[in-house]
């Protein structure tokens, strides 16, 4: 059963999908942050009404626009990919490796069709596979 799972876990969609998700979550906080503490008391600023609060920032019409939670916000998305990144992605990239699969760097080289101009032709590939017409081969 454990072993099942741990073949489970480690495909590499699996990693990929969690990765995307962590940081989908981390940057949700990040733009949750920046509109409750600047474009929300902006917004109610300029209807009036408003509270006071501490720290960096200012207070126009009342409401205080709060540029030090969002400038703590951008630090701990930082903090936090670069924890993701140490912590989830390197070790991962070189458990795959040693599997001899490459994860997370870059694509295969492509090459574009002349006749159609279609792209993501790989560079060994003889016929277009949009138009089938003729290609050389790149060396």
């Amino acid at each position: 059963m454990i072993k099942g799972f741990k073949n489970f876990f480690m495909q590499g969609q699996v990693i990929v999908v969690s990765v995307g998700l962590v940081v989908a979550l981390a940057f949700s906080t990040l733009i949750k942050s920046f509109t409750d503490n600047l474009i929300t008391p902006l917004v109610n600023a300029m209807a009036g009404g408003g509270a006071k609060g501490k720290g960096i920032g200012w207070t126009l019409n009342g409401q205080r626009i709060n540029v030090g939670a969002f400038i703590s916000a951008i630090v701990y998305f930082v903090i936090f990919m670069a924890v993701v990144y140490f912590v989830i992605v390197v070790p991962y990239r070189a458990y795959m490796r040693r599997r001899g699969t490459t994860v997370f760097g870059d694509p295969p080289p492509t090459k574009t069709c002349p006749s159609c101009l279609s792209g993501d032709i790989p560079l060994a590939a003889t016929r277009c596979k949009f138009c089938g017409s003729d290609l050389t081969v790149a060396t």
